[in-house]
């Protein structure tokens, strides 16, 4: 089947599943909560409502809906029955809240469906977003204001438009959705750099946040895991990571969920958004040091990312990260992190020991990528959730 001829039968199973979803909310005041006898005309007709739409709903790996809404006059009296015999009528509050239950239960269905469908299409549709960029603006001149049409810039809308065909009503809650939309219709240089330096990476993650749900198992592949475990192993573990995956708000998003884990970590925050013009400051936390007294105190730390494969962070940029940390609060910045996915000159390594045997805040602490590697192989389910195992 079509990609695009599946997409039409889900859109208008949706459209099924909202009228279903309204004659649901119609029904449920007539659906009883104690005895009563009879029916009502009206709840009558929403049942045959209800009747007519569920051949509007295909199957989802073999399940629809298939109950028609409950017998209200059924209920009414079983209410009554089990009046009269003492016993909790539990039977009949679930026969009520059925409908509700499989409307919520072919929901999640089609959702998850839906992103099985398109996963591999936005994949192929952000790679080509990721190739086109650069050359979109290659051959600007300089000029801020000029406009921009050409090749590049028209196959990117295009695979924009395409994406937000694939994620429908999603598309318009993930973060700065609407920001690349006005940048790629002004058009302007000025523009262009925006949507590379703003909005296509918050963009790009929310379409791989979309495109996975949080039900969504990562891909593993199909084997017994023990059986495999038992059997004869070649070759050994390593720690190193495909950084290259990462784009620099990608590397932002990694640290802040390592933070997060470490249990001495606490209020871990993003300061603002990825590149801004201060340098950089970019995560913060509060750090608990424990001392052997079961003294406890809590310091403020400011984590810096630097998301660089083509050069190592040197001297000089560690230090001007030390010079406005102290400038940085309340609360006062006892300690910076700079983190990165390369490595540190020697002379920043140098620099760093030397400002930290001065002892003067804020002290600083250098994260190459080779103790990146070892926190995250002690907590591999970051790694695999950002695509890095």
């Amino acid at each position: 089947m079509e990609l695009e001829e599946l997409l039409r039968a889900m859109d208008r199973t949706a459209a099924n599943l909202k009228k279903l979803e309204s004659v649901w909310e119609r029904a449920q005041p007539f659906i009883p909560t104690g005895p009563q006898l009879g029916s009502d005309t009206q709840y009558d007709g929403l049942k045959t409502a209800w009747a007519d739409l569920l051949p509007g709903l295909p199957p989802i790996d073999g399940w629809t809906i298939t109950d028609p809404l409950p017998n209200i006059e059924d209920m009414g009296q079983a209410f009554i029955d089990f009046l009269d015999i003492g016993v909790p009528p539990t039977h009949v509050y679930a026969v009520g809240d059925k409908p509700g239950a499989d409307i919520a239960t072919y929901r999640y269905r089609l959702d998850r469906a839906r992103r099985r469908a398109a996963r591999g299409r936005l994949e192929q549709l952000v790679s080509t977003v990721d190739a086109a960029l650069p050359l979109a603006i290659g051959s600007a001149t300089g000029d801020r204001l000029e406009l921009l049409d050409n090749e590049q810039t028209q196959k990117i809308e295009t695979a924009i438009g395409e994406i937000a065909r694939l994620l429908g009503e999603d598309a318009e809650s993930i973060d700065r959705w609407w920001d690349l939309h006005r940048h790629m219709r002004f058009s302007q240089e000025q523009d262009w750099h925006d949507i590379i330096e703003l909005d296509w990476p918050a963009v790009r993650a929310g379409i791989e946040a979309k495109a996975l749900g949080e039900s969504d198992p990562l891909p593993v592949p199909d084997i017994d895991l023990g059986q495999a475990a038992s059997g004869k192993l070649t070759g050994a573990a390593t720690l190193a990571l495909p950084w290259e995956r990462l784009d620099d708000d990608g590397f932002e998003r990694l640290l802040y969920d390592l933070l997060r884990d470490i249990p001495e970590h606490q209020n871990v925050e993003w300061l603002m958004q990825t590149r801004a013009p201060d340098r950089g400051r970019d995560l913060s936390m509060d750090r608990v040091l424990h001392d052997g007294s079961g003294g406890v105190r809590t310091e403020r730390v400011i984590v810096q990312a630097k998301h660089w494969r083509s050069r190592s962070v040197n001297a000089v940029a560690v230090s001007e990260t030390a010079t406005t940390g102290k400038l940085w609060g309340p609360p006062l910045v006892r300690g910076i992190v700079v983190a990165t996915s390369g490595r540190f000159t020697a002379d920043a390594v140098a620099w760093a020991e030397r400002h930290n045997s001065e002892g003067t805040a804020p002290h600083i602490e250098l994260w190459p990528e080779v103790r990146l590697e070892t926190l995250l192989a002690q907590r591999p389910h970051i790694a695999a959730a950002h695509g890095l195992k």
